[in-house]
């Protein structure tokens, strides 16, 4: 019999959980807005508790920042984040000790990096990034076939663009940084500059040519610096599909030839992609980190 495993999207606005092996067989799945730690993870929990499935593992992508560090004191909690509330919660502590389960964790970036790793658009790489583009902008993914972790984990949504303020007066939403990528392309940082959600903007509306602009800004930036086989860009502002061909034009523009890869420069449809697991990819990534967690327990037998 297959083991099933548990996934928990953990997300600022939403949590999702499921129950499965993989798409195609996801058995059970629900979706309740991210309040108070308490309320939040005990629906997560309860829902569990809720089926009669016998889970080999829980795996948990969360939004963060959060402690990677499986020797830290603070592993498996969330840091210095934005979201009332949050910080300093022990969200894969709480989680294990509830459902007395391996638990795997990463950030959300990282686990939906890891969904298309196995399933997805990034099978067959072993270098990619991942990059989601909605309430907040974070970034994952793989180098060398193993998950980018290091000093802490990818802060992708925080680098630093140039920013012509005479162009765009708009100071940047992040209140820790103002105009990083995060404060000027984010879902919030589009509201906040032209007074409407993004959805409702329309195709030729100016704010989609400067979303581009700074989109592209970050990917040669990191093209540039990790030199990945692709790059994913999935999140709620990236379901405007139009903003995909402005981003792979500004993309070519700014290299300017100088990385000479045919993937970038006659083949980029194939190179800057959305999901292909879509909406899923955050909740079959946390699966695919709980089948690994189960691995590396077996491992340890």
């Amino acid at each position: 019999m297959d083991r099933v495993f548990g996934g928990i999207e953990a997300g600022g606005t939403n949590f999702v959980c499921a129950i499965g092996t993989g798409p195609g067989d996801i058995r059970h799945e629900i979706e309740f807005p991210t309040t108070t730690p308490d309320e939040t993870l005990g629906r997560a929990i309860d829902f569990f508790w809720s089926k009669d499935l016998d889970l080999a593992a829980i795996g948990i992508a969360s939004f963060g920042p959060v402690d990677l560090e499986p020797s830290s004191s603070t592993y498996g909690h969330i840091t210095s984040t934005p979201k009332r509330g949050w910080e300093g919660t022990d969200i894969a502590g709480r989680v294990r000790q509830a459902l007395k389960l391996p638990t795997g964790f990463d950030t959300d970036v990282n686990g939906a990096a890891l969904g298309e790793y196995r399933w997805g658009a990034a099978q067959g790489l072993d270098t990619f990034v991942y990059l989601t583009v909605g309430t907040g902008i974070g970034g994952g993914g793989m180098v060398a076939g193993r998950l980018m972790h290091g000093l802490v984990h990818p802060e992708m949504g925080h680098i630093r663009l140039p920013h012509d303020r005479a162009a765009d007066p708009f100071p940047g939403s992040c209140p820790f940084h103002g105009d990083c990528l995060e404060g000027l392309a984010s879902g919030p940082a589009l509201e906040a500059r032209w007074g409407r959600a993004p959805e409702t903007l329309p195709a030729d509306h100016a704010a989609w040519p400067l979303e581009a602009h700074y989109l592209a800004l970050a990917l040669v930036n990191l093209i540039c610096t990790l030199s990945p086989q692709r790059i994913i860009l999935g999140g709620g502002v990236m379901k405007n599909r139009g903003l995909f061909p402005l981003i792979r034009e500004k993309v070519q523009e700014l290299l300017n030839g100088y990385v000479q890869a045919r993937e970038i420069m006659d083949e980029i449809e194939g190179f800057v992609v959305p999901p292909a697991l879509g909406d899923q990819a955050g909740v079959l990534g946390a699966i695919a980190l709980a089948a690994r967690a189960a691995e590396n327990q077996a491992r340890q037998r």
